[in-house]
């Protein structure tokens, strides 16, 4: 398959047509239109700084669904032990400041450059980014970000300081995005956390059929807040 530059207008190729590792186009931009374009058509930035903007769709796609959230015993437990109190949308800023920040033992840099921090910033201040948080005092020891539109919810990373806060923090997330009826949950690529949650290896083309069908719906814009059931 070729790998397409995109032009100056807010569009993509189909997201069907990327290589087999992902890579779909090149170039472009990180306006909130190009990020919402390719988000709703299951596509998504990843570069490091100083490279090209590259554009990637994998095959398989790691999907949790909201209403089959299982963690396993050992993660349950994990959670019970957990003391942290948890908030949405309180400093989105430093939690994607602070996942750039995250030491990763399979990758030498970060992908979440200066560039890609301000454009979800931006996407946040127009009610579409969002986080979840783990505190412990005024100190934030975990979190998870993504990008929401209508019943799908793309998490794009997390960090910790403390051990089970990412997880709390994106449990948490995963059962108020099923209490709003958001159903799909975007983990893009696998990882042994969410294998722990029940998370699902989907070929692309079923991948964006039930994108296409959960971006139908409303999108839940603004700042959010847990529901009083989950903040206690």
């Amino acid at each position: 398959m070729p790998v397409y530059r995109l032009p100056p207008q807010p569009v993509f190729p189909p997201a069907s047509d990327a290589e087999p590792n992902g890579l779909l186009a090149v170039g472009g931009d990180l306006s909130p239109e190009r990020l919402l374009a390719a988000y709703c058509q299951g596509i998504f930035p990843w570069y490091a700084e100083g490279e090209p903007l590259l554009w990637f769709s994998p095959e398989p796609r790691t999907v949790i669904l909201t209403d089959e959230l299982r963690p396993d015993r050992g993660m349950r437990r994990t959670l019970r032990r957990a003391n942290f109190t948890l908030r949405l949308d309180s400093d989105f800023e430093r939690v994607i400041r602070s996942c750039a920040e995250q030491r990763r033992a399979d990758a030498a840099g970060t992908w979440i450059t200066r560039d890609m921090i301000r454009a979800y910033c931006d996407l946040h201040e127009l009610g579409f980014a969002h986080s979840a948080e783990a505190w412990e005092g005024d100190e934030l020891v975990g979190g998870v970000y993504g990008v929401s539109v209508g019943a799908y919810f793309a998490g794009e990373s997390m960090f910790h300081r403390r051990s089970g806060a990412s997880i709390a923090a994106l449990v948490a997330l995963l059962l108020q995005l099923r209490a709003w009826r958001i159903e799909l949950f975007d983990c893009q690529m696998h990882s042994a956390h969410v294998a722990r949650l029940g998370a699902q290896a989907w070929p692309r083309r079923r991948f964006l059929r039930e994108l296409r069908r959960a971006a139908r719906h409303p999108t839940r814009r603004g700042v959010w807040t847990f529901d009083a059931a989950l903040a206690s």
